[in-house]
């Protein structure tokens, strides 16, 4: 009896997926706060900053190399980001994460940062990622909270066409963020109602919409 209770307790925990090295809590170790200190220092300098990531970073331990990265998204640091971001790709223990990509998306999105999200973008397309439709929600805010209502219809329009079981909840998410812009709002709503027809949407009343055109217009 015991023998079985231990056998099914270690196919339960060999079967469980481990939790992502990108959704883990990320603290910067203090060879990681040196290093991240350096990278700061030396970023205004391309030659000395590419003899010292060949050198130093190379050799961060992943859990060190992964903090570093997050630290700089979360201080809006774009280059040093996506110079960390290239880096992480080529490491032998790299996997493709839709929460890595994630991360960038949205840390390019407060930057309005366009070209360079559409290169991720192509990255992990080509890396065959798939966004759950939370993660595309949230993703498709980002770009709206940030001005950038034709990248978050492109990005809308990826959600659309995955093969993940839509969910309302996105959806609200979405429409919230669309309420600067009541042309693509109704599109959006059509397909959630079509989608979704036993549900409500509750609209904001007609003010609020005129406020956030004035708004754009100052």
């Amino acid at each position: 009896m015991l023998r079985l209770a231990l056998q099914r307790a270690s196919y339960t925990t060999a079967s469980r997926p481990s939790l992502s090295i990108w959704r883990r809590k990320k603290e910067l170790g203090k060879e990681g706060l040196i290093v991240a200190k350096e990278l700061k220092r030396l970023q205004s300098d391309p030659v000395r900053l590419d003899r010292f990531i060949r050198s130093n970073v190379s050799r961060l331990l992943k859990s060190d190399l992964v903090s570093v990265l997050a630290e700089f998204q979360r201080q809006d640091h774009v280059f040093l980001s996506l110079k960390l971001y290239n880096i992480v790709r080529k490491e032998i223990w790299y996997r493709p994460d839709m929460f890595f990509y994630r991360d960038m998306l949205m840390m390019l999105a407060r930057n309005r940062r366009v070209e360079e999200a559409k290169k991720v973008w192509d990255d992990l397309k080509g890396e065959g990622v798939l966004f759950d439709q939370h993660t595309f929600g949230d993703i498709i805010r980002a770009f709206l909270d940030s001005g950038l209502p034709s990248e978050a219809m492109d990005i809308y329009e990826e959600m659309r066409q995955s093969p993940e079981p839509p969910l309302s909840l996105p959806f609200r998410v979405i429409l919230k963020g669309l309420i600067p812009y009541p042309e693509l709002r109704e599109k959006v709503k059509d397909d959630f109602l079509e989608i979704f027809p036993d549900m409500i949407i509750y609209d904001p009343p007609e003010d609020l919409f005129e406020d956030h055109e004035k708004h754009k217009n100052e």
